[in-house]
Parts: structure tokens; sequence; C-alpha cells
């Protein structure tokens, strides 16, 4: 029933117009048929008032002595019927048959029917059983006998019928026209808000929330007093307040991005020199106190972990500009394996699986970027699950594609942090143990890498399975490589 309903303001507009049309050309309708039924009705009225009862009135004089004994049909017209009470009982009916009379029978029904008609010289209407609807008037005659006169209303009801006909005709062909003519006009009259409809569908596809977007032209303005006009006006403003907007966040975006690739640029090398003087200090060969030996481990310690953290900025940095990777075949398999004995050298308290295929996995990429993905998620589960936790490294192609997904059956990560688990500086910290720090960046720099080879990361997680998916071109990078 819901698709009978139109949805579309031009269909809805359309729809609209042929129902009030339908509606005028029903009453249009409804009057005049009641007009000329009554128009006609009230004409056989004065006909059985100019007859004067005559026909009724022969049947009067058909029963005396002296009349011919048969009624008087001259000038009486087809179908004209005669019938005439005696003490409330009708005791002859007739009818006009090719210019004679004919007897008309008459049932319980027609009996009680003419006996009940008031005679005020007035037409009322009644049924015959064999004759049909007649249009009849009862006066009162000689004898105190009742003269009834009627004429039927076959005629009047099908002039009525070919009104109706005609009019069910002329008024479909209008709706018809009307229906075809209006959706056109509708359509030509609604073809700015189609305009504007269009625009917003493209501004709803413009990825607004990353880089550099090119706003759509302003929507062509005809009149702004119509309603059409003032939404084209509004979307239009809506949108230069939103280029503005973007273009104002993009600015803001690259300054912030070039502050950190210069900051981190710069960090790098006083950062080396602290880690080189504590390192140098380390090395002295004369007596160092304990104290400030420990003081100089950790300088040592801290620096290194600035120094990876300023590295890891920087090679952000470096990707949301656009760097271009290299373009090589890396063996995957290889280098999961390498990255497994590392995190199984770092981390002897969990339990590594492998499930590698049997034949060599290759990808076409930067093979130092990425070892450092396959890198940054075994170490996310190592410090983010607790001792004895499994965790599976498999790798699985699959034709177009090759997916590398890490699986552990540790906590998982928390709800509130699932969503922006891939974000900079995020942490989960506060449901998953860990034993040592992190910066917050290894899942950022994951996703930054595996985008800028064309792929993508997924993660799923829950208590005991939490799975981090890589998925990238199997042969080349294509077009997907920055």
């Amino acid at each position: 029933m819901s698709r009978l309903v139109p949805r579309t303001l031009r269909s809805q507009l359309t729809a609209g117009l042929v129902a009030l049309l339908a509606l005028a050309c029903l009453a249009v309708g409804v009057t005049t048929v009641v007009a000329l039924e009554g128009f006609l009705v009230r004409r056989l009225d004065q006909q059985l008032s100019a007859s004067a009862g005559r026909f009724a009135v022969s049947l009067e004089h058909e029963s005396r002595p002296d009349a011919d004994n048969r009624p008087d049909t001259r000038g009486q017209s087809e179908g004209t019927f005669g019938a005439r009470l005696l003490h409330g009982t009708p005791a002859q009916a007739a009818v006009v048959r090719d210019r004679t009379d004919a007897a008309v029978p008459l049932s319980a029904a027609d009996r009680r029917a003419l006996a009940s008609l008031p005679t005020d010289g007035s037409g009322h209407g009644i049924r015959l059983s064999a004759l049909g609807r007649y249009r009849v008037n009862a006066v009162a005659g000689d004898d105190r006998d009742v003269l009834i006169t009627g004429l039927p209303l076959r005629p009047v009801e099908e002039t009525v019928h070919q009104l109706m006909a005609v009019e069910a005709g002329v008024f479909g062909g209008a709706l018809l026209v009307t229906g075809v003519l209006g959706a056109l006009w509708v359509r030509l009259s609604l073809r700015p808000l189609r305009r504007v409809t269009t625009t917003a569908g493209r501004v709803a596809e413009l990825p607004l929330a990353s880089g550099e977007v090119a706003m759509p032209a302003p929507v062509p303005v005809a009149d702004p007093r119509t309603e059409v006009g003032q939404v084209g006006t509004a979307l239009n403003r809506m949108l230069g307040h939103v280029g503005n907007a973007l273009e104002r966040r993009h600015a803001s975006e690259e300054r912030l991005r070039h502050f950190a690739a210069d900051a981190s640029h710069e960090l790098r090398t006083p950062v080396a020199n602290v880690r080189g003087h504590a390192e140098l200090a380390l090395r002295h060969k004369g007596p160092v106190p304990g104290e400030v030996r420990r003081s100089l481990e950790r300088i040592q310690a801290e620096s290194e972990r600035l120094s990876r953290l300023v590295d890891d900025l920087l090679l952000l940095a470096r990707l949301d500009a656009g760097r271009a990777l290299e373009h090589t075949s890396v063996d995957l398999t290889r280098l999961v394996l390498d990255a497994a004995d590392d995190a199984r050298a770092a981390g002897p308290q969990h339990r590594w699986l492998l499930d590698l295929p049997e034949t060599a996995v290759s990808v076409t990429g930067d093979e130092h970027r990425l070892h450092q993905v396959v890198g940054n998620l075994l170490a996310n589960a190592r410090t983010h699950t607790p001792a004895g936790t499994t965790v599976t490294v498999r790798l699985t192609p699959d034709g177009r594609e090759t997916r590398l997904a890490v699986v552990d059956d540790g906590p998982g990560v928390p709800e509130v942090v699932q969503r922006d688990v891939f974000g900079r500086f995020v942490r989960g910290d506060h449901s998953r143990s860990r034993s040592a720090g992190g910066t917050g960046l290894g899942l950022a720099i994951v996703e930054a890498v595996v985008t800028a080879h064309g792929g993508r990361v997924m993660m799923a997680s829950r208590p005991g399975h939490t799975a981090f998916t890589v998925v990238l071109p199997a042969a080349s990078i294509g077009s997907g490589a920055r």
C-alpha cells in the first residue's frame, strides 16, 4: 500500500493537482446530474398537470353505459399510466401502448402504493412491478373515486445516464491531460530545486573529514523571492561557510604538519647530542658514583625513548605530506618471520604462534616501513596483554589482496578506545596491562603506512579475542601508493 503513496515532491504536487481537479469535476458532475434530473422531473410534473388526467378520467367513463367502453388515449404519450381507485382499491389500471390501452397487472405492493398516494394533484414517484419507476399524481374524481395518472421515469433516467457517461468521458480525459501537463509543469517548476538537491548530493559525497576539498560551484538562483530561490540562496551561503571552514582547517593542519616536521627535524640533533654525552659519560674509566651512574642511565634511556618519539613524529609528518615510499618487491613471509623472532626475544613470557602459507608471499612496497607495521602490531600485542597470552600471526594471500592478521587472546580493547584506536597518542592503559611505556603512536603509524601502500587496517576486539588485520594489494601498490 505504501508503494502507491507518492513520495517525491513532484509526484505529490501532481497527485494533489489531479485530486483537486477530480474533486471539482465530481462536484460539477453531481450538481449537473441532480439539477438535470430535478428539471426533467419537474417537466414531467408539468405534463401530468397539463394532461388534466384525461386518460384516468376515460377509465372512469369506461364503466358508464353511455360510454364507448374504451379509454381515451388521444394526445397521450407512449407509456402513460392511468388507474382508478374505488373506495381505496384499484378498480382499473391501464397503460398506453401503440396509441391504445393495455391492462396493467398490479401486485399487492402496487395496490398498496397506489392506495397510499395523497390526492393533492402533485407529482410522486412510485415503482410498479410491471412497468418500473413512474411519476404519478392523484386527484379526486366523480362518484368519490380517485383518478391516478402517471408518466414513465425511464426517459429521465436514460437522459441522466447519458449525461453521466458524457461527463465521465470528458472529465476523465481532462484529468488525464491535466495529469500529463501538470507533471511537465511541476517538473519544469522544480528544476531549480533539482539543481539544489544535485549540488547537496555532491557535497555529501565529498571527503570532508580529511584533506583539501574543492567545493562545487554555487547553485544559480533565478528569483530569490520564491521558495526555491530562498532554498538555493541558503544553500549557497551554507556552501560558502563550509568552504571557508574547510580552508581554515586545511591551513591549520598544514601549519601543524609543518611544525611537527620542523620540530621533529630540529629535535633530532639535540636529542642525539644528549644521548651521545650520556653514553660517553657512562664509558668513563674512572670511578663514577652509583647515583650519578643511575642518573646517566636514565638520561640515556629517556633520550633513546625521545629519539624514537621524534622519529615517529617525523615519519607521520612525512606520510601526511604525501612523501613517496619505495616500490620494491617485499618478501612478506620473511619479514613476518624476522619480526616474530624479535617479538619472541622481547617478550619470552608470551606464546608466539605463526600461521603462514607453504609458499612465500610477496607484495610491492617499502620493506622498511612494512617491517615497522608488523613490528608495531606485535609490540602492541606484547605490551598491552599480560604474560602467558597467546599471540598468533596469520598470513593469508587472497587473490588480489594479502591479509596479515595479528590475533591475541588477551583482555581486549576497551569499547571507549576502539573507535579511536588508530588515533595519535591514544592509549588503552586503564584496562590492558603493560610492562613498558609507549608513545601512543604505534597504531597511528600502522594505519598511515598501510594507507600509503593502498591498503587498509581493521580491528575487532572483545574479551578473549583481539584481531588487527592489515589488507595489502597482492602484487602492486597501484594508485593507492603515495
